[in-house]
């Protein structure tokens, strides 16, 4: 029999998953991997590491090396743009952009994981020069050079997310006057509930940062360079402005083709498989079941691809999986300056999003006994916990402290993904060492706190 033929578009997370996932589970088939651009996987998480001169090499910040899957047996073809999926023929059609010319290739099998890419606000002056995006290879580069730029003094942000924050802090490292705005009237406010943004709203005024939310951005100004951001509320000097302004989904070439929502995203059946027969569709450009909310929400996280990637090649030649895709949790961590954070599952504005009704609890303590002085290595610590009001069901939670308590998101991660409640939280049993935590750990304080049970 002919070696089945897997084609995998695109090659963030999800292809590179897909494609590690298929070699070892079907030696025989025949995987080829495309992507539109020359260079393969660059990491735009690690972006403010290379920002900062924390990585070896800006080469380096990647997923893989082509040569790490051709030497398994995978094709990996770069520079190779898929324009078109012929449903009928079973093949798609891909343009070589190097050579500028067109082949049809067949496929058995076809995964999507096309992606999304970084929203340009339509506003006047966005084709001005150093108005620049923060996503991928080329981007980093560019505003690597301009932070090592005399003549770039004043930088604006737009995007008060996770990336806008990145460039904010290395903006602010590289000696920068940096200013960052948004609609919205926090920063992170899509992440985590205002009690730690408060916080965290302080530790980047303390570093330097100005805020400028809950502005309408109306259009950069400049002749020839940008010179300023105009909002509805003043003007902002820039010299450079980077967009963070969130993502869209990177599919306008399957219009007509392959279902799609009314956003653009792919739509998927309960098995990640799209309206065409054979073909799949995971990544940032799908919506995935959030299990927290019991509805499928955006969650662009390689965690979440990664995942289902490994369901799809496992899947992928049964004709009924035994089981549909269980949905992910949803989880992720940041550091701001001096803090660090991780979140996972629902926040007020997820849940509210999601039309899901919670209670939520915000508990701060120190994370060893009263005993030890801050000065001695006792820190702050927070935890806001997002529950339902009537079974206790833990559906989100959130950690931040100035020390590295991070790994405390992934306890609430698998906490919400088996369904615990808070009175399972509250008991459950943790080590405790006063040389790390307390009698009853964080967690199991931050649970009782929100129980409303007398603080230990």
């Amino acid at each position: 029999m002919d070696k089945p033929k897997i084609i995998v578009v695109g090659a963030s997370h999800g292809g590179h998953q897909s494609v590690l996932e298929l070699l070892h589970r079907y030696p025989n088939a025949d995987v080829t991997m495309f992507e539109a651009g020359d260079f393969v996987s660059f990491m735009s998480c690690g972006m403010e590491l290379f920002l900062e001169n924390q990585v070896t090499d800006v080469n380096d910040v990647r997923n893989f090396r082509p040569e790490e899957l051709t030497k398994r047996g995978a094709h990996v073809l770069s520079n190779h743009e898929v324009t078109a999926i012929n449903a009928d023929a079973k093949s798609v059609t891909v343009h070589d952009l190097k050579a500028d010319t067109t082949q049809d290739y067949p496929y058995d099998k076809l995964i999507l994981s096309s992606g999304v890419r970084p929203k340009s606000l339509p506003v006047p002056g966005a084709d001005l020069e150093n108005v620049f995006l923060m996503r991928g290879y080329d981007w980093a580069n560019k505003i690597k050079a301009k932070l090592a730029d005399p003549n770039v003094k004043n930088i604006a942000i737009i995007g008060a997310g996770y990336i806008g924050i990145e460039a904010a802090e290395a903006s602010s490292k590289a000696g920068k006057n940096v200013t960052l705005l948004d609609m919205i009237d926090r920063p992170l406010g899509t992440y985590l509930d205002a009690d730690m943004t408060d916080i965290l709203s302080q530790e980047l005024k303390d570093h330097g940062v100005a805020l400028k939310l809950g502005a309408k951005i109306e259009g950069y100004k400049g002749t020839g360079s940008v010179t300023a951001v105009q909002t509805d509320s003043g003007d902002v000097p820039a010299d450079l402005v980077i967009q963070a302004a969130g993502v869209e989904p990177a599919t306008e070439w399957l219009k007509g083709t392959v279902d799609l929502d009314e956003r653009g995203f792919i739509e998927t059946d309960p098995y990640l498989r799209t309206n065409l027969p054979d073909v799949y569709a995971i990544g940032d450009a799908t919506l995935v079941y959030s299990q927290a909310a019991q509805t499928k929400v955006p969650i662009a996280l390689a965690t979440v691809t990664r995942r289902e990637a490994r369901y799809v090649a496992k899947n992928i030649f049964s004709a009924a999986p035994a089981a549909p895709f269980s949905g992910l949790v949803g989880s992720s961590a940041l550091s701001v300056f001096d803090y660090h954070f991780a979140a996972s599952g629902l926040n007020s504005f997820t849940a509210a999003r999601s039309h899901v009704t919670i209670q939520s609890s915000f508990y701060a303590d120190t994370l060893r006994p009263s005993y030890v002085p801050a000065k001695n290595g006792n820190p702050q610590v927070c935890v806001n916990l997002v529950f339902d009001p009537q079974t206790h069901r833990l559906l989100g939670g959130a950690v931040l402290s100035k020390y590295d308590i991070t790994a405390d998101g992934n306890v609430l991660a698998l906490a919400i993904q088996q369904h615990l409640r808070v009175e399972d939280l509250a008991e459950a049993d943790f080590f405790f060492q006063p040389g790390f935590d307390r009698q009853w750990s964080l967690l199991n304080l931050a649970a009782q706190h929100a129980l409303g049970e007398p603080q230990f």
